[in-house]
């Protein structure tokens, strides 16, 4: 009867535990916060509280991940509907910025291009003379970057600079557009 019974409280708890577990909040599930990159995501959350304004953006934490600022540009743009801004503070003590053009109701997609060698060797053209690379994430949405590393500190001054640049790549997909869908470029 013990064997019986110990079978059943394993199969119990080998039920119970999971199930216990998604209930937990998600801070419980994860492991301990890195103090680093806590006190990295906390200095940027203030600069771009004073500086997003400045260029247009109101920039807050994403829901989706905490150590991610999410933004849109939208004013005085020429080519695009809008840029959207993802800056993340990552676990490699790194910032990335990268920045989305929103053209004609979407993201510009790797596949969806009508001359694919064009744009990329344009794109690639762009990463070796613009100061933001030019890139795509997995699922070939095409992006312009820039990334920090944070060995000599927090790097104020810089984040500043590529900030106020972010409205420019506006100017590249004009470039781009031949590319995109055949209209003339701006």
């Amino acid at each position: 009867m013990n064997i019986v019974r110990a079978i059943v409280f394993t199969l119990a708890i080998c039920v119970a535990a999971p199930i216990a577990m998604t209930a937990l909040p998600a801070s419980a599930q994860t492991a301990a916060s890195d103090p680093t990159r806590d006190a990295t995501r906390e200095n940027l959350r203030a600069l771009l509280a004073v500086q997003g304004p400045k260029i247009g953006v109101a920039f807050r934490q994403s829901t989706k991940n905490p150590y991610n600022f999410v933004g849109s540009l939208t004013q005085n743009l020429k080519n695009c509907d809008y840029l959207e801004i993802v800056i993340s503070v990552t676990a490699q003590n790194t910032i990335g910025f990268r920045v989305y053009p929103h053209y004609k109701g979407g993201y510009i997609n790797l596949s969806k291009v009508i001359n694919y060698a064009a744009y990329t060797r344009k794109l690639l053209f762009f990463s070796d003379d613009n100061f933001l690379f030019g890139g795509a994430d997995p699922e070939g949405d095409s992006f312009f970057g820039y990334t920090f590393t944070l060995e000599s500190g927090f790097p104020e001054a810089a984040i500043n600079i590529v900030l106020a640049s972010l409205k420019n790549q506006d100017q590249f997909v004009g470039e781009l557009r031949p590319a995109i869908d055949g209209s003339a470029a701006q």
